[in-house]
């Protein structure tokens, strides 16, 4: 059958609550901000089109973007496409490709050329169901890339957003370009999260950089007790039960939720309440280095630091067009099978449960909370949203210097970064100096948080999409 898009369905929030986090200036920019955007969109139909609803930064970003542009009554909505298994498959190798790395070479086939043909123009035909002439439509990431140009001649303004890249370009990721290129020309603009992804050739008066942000309020960063996220790890089978606090988190709409699906954990024995916890969230991915985590750690582990290592991840078959998790998951496991048996006693591997989006922020959210410190060891990385989400919660971060992480941590001020991805010492090193000095890592964490309010959170990326979507139509007229 052919591939059908789905409408995924959203509410709306209210941006009054930013007003406890925003400085009196702050607000009054932001709300007039939107509201003149608003006042600006009105019966101009907005769409979002990426390539999954669940699973890595743009799908959650999109769903608490979305909900705040509702709720200042912009016309909002988001489509995800379909594929087959070919389609996905392609892709995930194109998305690497964009980020300089390949493990068989650059060149695209006449098979997988078709495939991304076939597919975009499949869903592009029956996106005409929802999309009408005159709608403006943000395409995300190279899956819907092939989308652009019918969006285009139906009469839709388009704006392509392109949030992974590479610091230093490559043979491989401009081999990428060269594909995608006639797919994204005829946009009216090219957004990009850092300026040192933009591609060469592109016309400088249609890119535009917007870095990503996080959602203060949304379950994975809200607010959570310690006795809360600890009730949580246990409701979800990380940690060994304490009693007292009940494992609850706030929904989007206000409503209270217990959380109750297990986290699959390897080895399946919970983790003793209060020991140390040295913490990575991300995807089964390889650019994240678990395995180079886990390496790094058992350097490290008993009898040097006390701590325990949890990798956590989202549970396998999840995460709709990403196809090499489940191998990626199980080279992690072979990984900890080689270890020596006292570092397999301190490292832990969490699938986290998928079912309820929500449900698996909160766990998120009592994870990073719980942690001593976060590490995120990417190989390479768009932007890291996980990095922001962590010193939200004032924690330490080591991480590596590679793409976006960069620009959220000032080394030594709000976080560690370590220059050489492949150094296994030296993350390990800069990991095991902050477990044994908790001052240090405190004060560390308290700078975090401040530059996230300051540059990271959610209004400041809403005004630049308000803006950026007046400026396009603005240019038609």
């Amino acid at each position: 059958m052919p591939p059908e898009p789905t409408v995924i369905p959203l509410g709306t929030s209210s941006i009054a609550p930013f007003r406890d986090l925003l400085e009196g200036p702050e607000w009054e920019r932001f709300r007039r901000t939107m509201a003149e955007g608003a006042a600006r969109l009105e019966h101009r139909r907005i769409w979002n089109i990426n390539s999954t609803a669940n699973g890595g930064g743009v799908a959650e970003m999109l769903a608490w973007q979305i909900p705040y542009e509702r709720g200042v009554r912009m016309e909002v909505g988001w489509l995800v496409i379909g594929g087959d298994s070919r389609f996905f498959a392609f892709t995930k190798r194109l998305h690497a490709l964009l980020h300089g790395v390949s493990a068989d070479g650059s060149e695209i086939s006449a098979t997988e050329r078709s495939c991304y043909e076939e597919t975009s123009a499949a869903n592009a035909k029956a996106l005409d169901a929802n999309i009408r002439a005159g709608d403006l439509v943000i395409v995300h990431d190279p899956q819907p890339a092939g989308l652009i140009p019918h969006l285009v001649r139906r009469g839709c303004r388009v704006i392509w957003r392109c949030h992974i890249g590479v610091d230093a370009p490559n043979a491989l990721s401009k081999d990428a370009w060269r594909f995608l290129r006639p797919c994204i020309e005829p946009a009216a603009a090219f957004v990009f999260s850092r300026h040192a992804y933009a591609w060469e050739g592109l016309d400088a008066a249609r890119i535009e950089i917007i870095a990503p942000a996080i959602d203060a309020f949304a379950p994975k960063n809200q607010d959570m007790p310690p006795a809360t996220a600890s009730a949580v790890l246990g409701a979800t089978g990380i940690l060994q039960t304490r009693p007292g606090s009940e494992p609850v988190f706030r929904a989007r709409d206000g409503s209270s939720h217990r959380v109750q699906h297990a986290t699959q954990l390897f080895p399946d024995s919970r983790l003793p309440a209060g020991v140390p916890l040295v913490v990575q969230v991300s995807r089964w991915d390889r650019l994240k280095d678990p395995v180079g985590v886990m390496n790094s750690f058992a350097s490290i582990a008993n009898p040097v630091v006390a701590g325990h290592l949890i990798l956590a991840g989202p549970g396998i078959s999840s995460v709709a067009d990403d196809p090499e998790e489940s191998a990626v998951f199980k080279e992690v496991e072979g990984g900890w099978q080689r270890l020596p048996a006292t570092a397999r006693e301190r490292i832990h591997l969490a699938r986290l449960p998928m079912g309820d989006p929500q449900e698996n922020a909160a766990i998120v959210n009592a994870l990073q909370r719980q942690a001593h410190v976060v590490v995120q060891k990417s190989l390479r990385e768009g932007f890291g949203l996980t990095v922001a989400e962590a010193m939200w919660k004032a924690r330490p971060v080591v991480a590596t210097r590679v793409g976006g992480i960069q620009d959220q941590i000032e080394d030594g001020k709000s976080g560690v970064l370590v220059d050489d991805p492949e150094d296994l010492a030296g993350f390990a090193d800069a990991v095991a100096k902050l477990l044994s000095d908790p001052a240090a890592a405190d004060r560390l964490g308290a700078a975090a948080r401040t530059r996230i309010r300051k540059q990271f959170l959610a209004p400041r990326l809403l005004m630049q999409h308000v803006e950026l979507a007046r400026k396009v139509l603005d240019s038609t007229n």
